[in-house]
């Protein structure tokens, strides 16, 4: 069990760690560290991008991915979180099933296959606790070359089936020091996420029949901070009578994100012209 937490990013210390530094004419931004673990060896994340929190101040902004200069970043690290958790037990079945317990056992499913195909992952939360909104996607945003994946099991849909979504249309807004609201973060990144969404759900819905062939969109607050490729997965349904019908359905969740993932890939590529969506 040490072991397992050793390897498993602790939000808190992340959070403890998070230094808050000036750039440009006084505009506040988040460089965060967070640890991260692979199939190889444990490593550290690679240079973070600037970000901020709305912990930082009512105007908190992100780094818009459209820089002077060219650049491209290569997919390396997937973002998993275990959706709600501590005192949020999500969507609970009449069994005594809880949303926050499965998805963390099936977050450990997905880690695995993730770095068998060669990523790094960071997880959002180790255990029963519930991070806030907005300290899982500055966990996402501090990291460079990411993706974030949040899962969830749905109270509703056909059991047996799993859906991906992406976020409804956001209007992009970049100020005039080059920054991004914070609630606007996802709004660059939307083409790369349903790219990213429809290529998981093709996967899982070769392994789920009944589940939609391509990514739906939604309104999904969490993905909406995000500043990467972000997507939400939800399995149906928390109303099954017997929990193992779930635990059936986790690798062939975990194979199909991991699965995914490896084939998003070679479309990961930050764009830098100003003004242009990915």
């Amino acid at each position: 069990m040490a072991d397992r937490f050793d390897m498993l990013l602790n939000v808190r210390n992340v959070i403890r760690m998070t230094i808050f530094f000036l750039v440009g004419a006084g505009s506040l931004a988040l460089a965060g560290g967070a640890m991260v673990h692979s199939a190889q060896s444990p490593a550290q994340a690679p240079g973070a991008p600037a970000a901020a929190s709305p912990q930082a101040g009512a105007s908190a902004q992100v780094a818009s991915p459209f820089g002077a200069q060219a650049q491209r970043s290569g997919l390396n690290i997937v973002v998993l979180d275990p959706a709600h958790g501590g005192t949020d037990p999500g969507a609970r079945g009449t069994g005594g099933i809880r949303e926050s317990e499965i998805v963390l056992d099936l977050a450990t499913q997905v880690r695995r296959a993730l770095e068998l195909a060669g990523f790094q992952v960071v997880l959002t939360r180790q255990g029963n606790e519930n991070p806030s909104f907005d300290d899982r996607s500055a966990i996402a945003n501090a990291q460079r070359g990411a993706v974030f994946v949040t899962l969830h099991i749905s109270s509703t849909g056909l059991p047996g089936t799993v859906r991906v979504y992406v976020n409804s249309d956001l209007a992009a807004v970049t100020e005039a020091n080059g920054l991004i609201p914070w609630d606007r973060a996802q709004a660059p990144f939307l083409g790369l996420s349903k790219k990213f969404g429809d290529l998981v759900q093709a996967m899982l819905v070769q392994r789920f029949k009944g589940s939609p062939d391509t990514a739906l969109t939604a309104g999904v607050r969490q993905l909406r901070t995000t500043a990467a490729p972000a997507i939400a997965v939800e399995i149906s349904s928390i109303v099954v009578e017997d929990r193992a019908e779930l635990d059936r359905m986790a690798p062939g969740v975990a194979d199909a994100i991991a699965r995914g993932a490896a084939a998003f890939k070679p479309s990961y590529v930050v764009a830098n012209v100003p003004g242009t969506l990915p």
